[in-house]
């Protein structure tokens, strides 16, 4: 049975890995693209919290978890950490609805790869995964039911993430993580013309622009856990990501095409003209990425259960680069408040595979920071996941099955409202690579 779980973890993850978009969402066409999940299955199980620290599981929503307390068990004796190893790709289904219709759209994404290796006092952390997707398919419909612009975008930016994490204390750790940002984002409108009897003519007109963009970014935290009673747990975290910027080299062409008159597909390129975007200043560019706080609390009982809360701010209205901007759009500052926890029923059982099981649930509502015609874009979620013991039950691996269920944007102004069921699955695997000799 480990074994099924194992192929069909990986299957599902490297079809993620593969597809060619992220995202099928229109509120993609803003800004940088639809902000990924920064967490694990884990958290996301829980409705995105951060907030629970223990040894056993990657925490990439806080860099001080990094670093931990030694881990009791046949395999550590009190002396070490396990190295963790995490892997995670993710399927989406969307029913998209406005006040002119109704569609439906699906993707299928990876979402992390990270590794976390612990060295006395510190912890060290690496790896890869997105930041923004963008995966859009448009279609402006004039009153005779006509296409008259479709928009189509793809692409996103990825981050390489390393990190460290301190012990001060056996209560109190500290961390930083250094992102580097990367990846490419392409847009293109193409404007359909009809002639007086209503028929597509021969040649129609294609605006593509790419942006290319990097950039460096860090991420601090502080993560505090202690016992109140014998039995429970308070914990308590706080990040910050100072504000940033990422440098973007732009490009647009116009370009005269011959479409389909079926599917109205590019099936040829007559010419294309390169704008030049160095007199406007629109070559190069620099896009602010604004500051993020979070902060949290939570109590539980060591492996048993937890229950915590987590509030975000970013200054999303610090958002800017002029080769983004539109009429109709505009930003205000983000929140967004999280929570949820945890259950296992025994999870050091010798009978019962189902009492080891971690149950998970979880809630979150934000306010995304995007407006549209005056327009606020919220997002509400509910989550559900199990954590599946696998492996050496001393070693607190994992296979992670999460499902969330949530509702983003309005009908409003003849906006899209999406209403999303999210999959997702995830590896959470445990070693230990360096180990005293307890005889010579």
């Amino acid at each position: 049975m480990i074994k099924q779980l194992i192929v069909i973890c990986i299957t599902i993850i490297s079809s993620g890995a593969f597809a060619q978009q992220g995202t099928a969402s229109p509120y993609s066409f803003y800004g940088l693209g639809s902000l990924k999940f920064k967490g694990t299955v884990e958290n996301r199980s829980m409705g995105g919290i951060g907030v629970y620290l223990d040894s056993i599981h990657v925490n990439l929503r806080n860099p001080a978890a990094y670093a931990g307390k030694p881990l009791n068990s046949r395999f550590f004796y009190g002396e070490s950490r396990p190295v963790k190893f995490a892997v995670a790709g993710a399927s989406t289904s969307v029913n998209l609805k406005s006040n002119s219709g109704e569609a439906t759209g699906s993707s299928a994404t990876f979402d992390y790869l990270a590794l976390s290796v612990p060295v006395g006092k510190f912890g060290f952390g690496f790896g890869l995964m997105p930041f923004t997707s963008v995966g859009y398919k448009l279609d402006d419909i004039n009153s005779d039911d006509d296409i008259i612009n479709r928009y189509r975008g793809e692409g996103g930016v990825n981050k390489v993430f390393a990190g460290l994490g301190y012990q001060i204390s056996d209560q109190l750790s500290f961390g930083v993580d250094f992102n580097y940002n990367f990846g490419n984002i392409q847009n293109t409108a193409l404007a359909i013309e009809y002639n007086p009897e209503g028929e597509i003519v021969q040649y129609q007109t294609r605006e593509f622009n790419r942006s290319d963009l990097s950039g460096l970014n860090f991420n601090l935290g502080l993560a505090f856990k202690t016992n109140i009673t014998d039995k429970l747990e308070l914990s308590a975290t706080a990040s910050y990501s100072p504000e940033s910027t990422l440098s973007s080299e732009n490009e647009r062409t116009f370009s005269t095409v011959s479409v389909s008159g079926i599917d109205l597909e590019v099936i040829s390129i007559s010419s294309t003209i390169e704008v030049d975007l160095e007199s406007q200043n629109l070559k190069n560019t620099e896009l602010t990425i604004p500051s993020r706080l979070t902060f949290g609390a939570g109590l539980g009982e060591s492996r048993s259960w937890f229950f915590g809360m987590e509030y975000t701010l970013q200054n999303t209205a610090d958002f800017s680069n002029p080769i983004f901007n539109n009429e109709i759009t505009a930003f205000e500052n983000s929140s967004s408040i999280a929570v949820g926890g945890f259950f296992i029923p025994n999870y050091n059982a010798f009978s019962g595979y189902f009492k080891r099981v971690v149950y998970r649930a979880g809630f979150n509502y934000a306010n995304t920071g995007l407006v549209i015609k005056d327009e606020s874009i919220k997002e509400f979620g509910i989550s559900f996941g199990l954590g599946l013991p696998v492996g050496d039950k001393d070693l607190f691996s994992n296979a992670n099955l999460g499902l969330e269920f949530g509702k983003r944007g309005t009908t409003n102004q003849n906006l899209v409202q999406e209403n999303f069921i999210n999959f997702n699955v995830s590896l959470s695997l445990n070693s230990r690579w360096f180990q005293k000799r307890k005889y010579n």
